[in-house]
């Protein structure tokens, strides 16, 4: 079955739909129809928050946290969009926020641990491996501003425009920022790149 096999679309949609009205419950005080929105997207909404702030157990208190505002302003949701992107726009937002905190810097940001090989072969599994470090590694580098919209961009999927409105920064400095970013990996991941363990635009 393909990507644009009509199955797959009425699928999506019939999620998308039932989904919304799960929201639409959780609007009216249903606490269990909010829940089964959470488990369904918390795991992605943690990832969101610990490849920024690179702590799990800060990732963990801001994916909580993420949670308890989208319950808060449910009201401003709009019902026709998934959730999936609101939601981990007000995690980045607030993964973003604890980085720039004077705390943080204090503390540092502890080493994120390696996230599990999706490759079977013992080879495969080594040069995903090296190749995920290396990502890793050079994502954990960047400015956290420029790391904040690499995520977005390049991990979530969100337009210029939805990156802008959850930092709360222009179009053009999205842009730009990214520009930066895509700058640094490139030049931190050529070794692997000229050796192959990296795929070309895995960074991009």
């Amino acid at each position: 079955m393909g990507l644009d096999d009509p199955r797959l679309r009425a699928s999506s949609s019939e999620s998308d739909s039932a989904e919304a009205l799960l929201v639409a419950r959780a609007r009216r005080g249903d606490q269990a129809a909010f829940g089964q929105v959470v488990r369904a997207h918390q795991r992605r909404v943690y990832a969101t928050a610990l490849r920024i702030v690179r702590c799990h157990a800060v990732a963990d208190d801001v994916a909580q946290e993420a949670f308890v505002r989208a319950w808060r302003s449910l009201e401003s949701f709009d019902l026709s969009r998934p959730f999936g992107p609101w939601i981990c726009r007000i995690a980045a937002n607030l993964a973003l926020n604890h980085v720039r905190s004077p705390r943080s810097r204090e503390e540092g940001l502890p080493e994120r641990e390696d996230p599990a090989p999706g490759v079977d072969s013992p080879l495969g599994r080594l040069l995903d491996a090296e190749a995920t470090r290396a990502l890793d590694a050079a994502i954990s580098e960047l400015p956290a501003e420029q790391r904040a919209v690499f995520v977005l961009r390049a991990v979530e999927e969100l337009s210029y425009a939805e990156i802008a409105e959850a930092l709360g920064i222009p179009a053009g400095t999205v842009m730009s920022r990214l520009s930066r970013a895509r700058e640094r990996l490139a030049c931190a991941l050529r070794p692997l790149l000229g050796a192959g363990l990296v795929r070309r635009g895995g960074a991009a």
